[in-house]
């Protein structure tokens, strides 16, 4: 994808641990379109071992990858703006809890504050979201970033409407399409998927 080659992405792990897996294959495919990656990941992303993998090795197989450090505290963070690190800043897997945190301005984490500094350069944020109460309690925070500036949004689907009704998750295929959007400062449509 020619618009991606040479763009300097963010590209921001956050706790939705079962969505890992997509994380990295987009990350390849991004990598793929000659994009510059600079990873992030929320304290939780960063320490935390699950049954969806270990948090070291997550860490080892990110840093191979992008050939850079994983930021993962907010001091390293911080300069993220200042220092104009990245064109587009991507939440590959944006949880509830980091939805919340942006939608009330929280910069407590790596995450946040990556997404803060960033902001302050009047440059775009693109959230894939992958959380299970999406249309519960998260919903108020959805709909608050979809009127804020800079924000945009993966397209986004009911992933298991029988068993997780309240849940939504980003469709990670659309991602390249969905940057290429946010870099021009419109919204992908539809935003809601199928």
């Amino acid at each position: 994808m020619e618009e991606l080659n040479g763009k300097k992405v963010g590209f921001a792990m956050c706790g939705s641990f079962c969505t890992f897996a997509n994380c990295f294959e987009t990350l390849g495919r991004l990598l793929s379109f000659g994009c510059d990656i600079l990873p992030i990941m929320s304290f939780n992303a960063y320490n935390t071992d699950t049954r969806f993998g270990n948090a070291t090795e997550h860490v080892k197989r990110l840093e191979k990858l992008c050939g850079k450090e994983v930021i993962h505290t907010i001091a390293d963070a911080e300069p993220i703006g200042p220092k104009k690190m990245t064109d587009i800043m991507l939440i590959a897997n944006c949880t509830g809890n980091t939805l919340a945190k942006l939608a009330a301005s929280i910069t407590d984490t790596p995450v946040t504050m990556a997404v803060k500094s960033h902001l302050r350069g009047n440059r775009p944020v693109l959230l894939n979201i992958a959380t299970n109460d999406a249309l519960a309690g998260s919903a108020k925070n959805i709909f608050s970033l979809i009127n804020y500036k800079n924000y945009y949004f993966v397209p986004i689907r009911q992933d298991d409407h029988r068993n997780k009704p309240f849940s939504l998750i980003g469709d990670f295929d659309r991602i390249p399409d969905a940057l290429v959007s946010a870099l021009k400062k419109t919204q992908m449509q539809p935003l809601l998927g199928e």
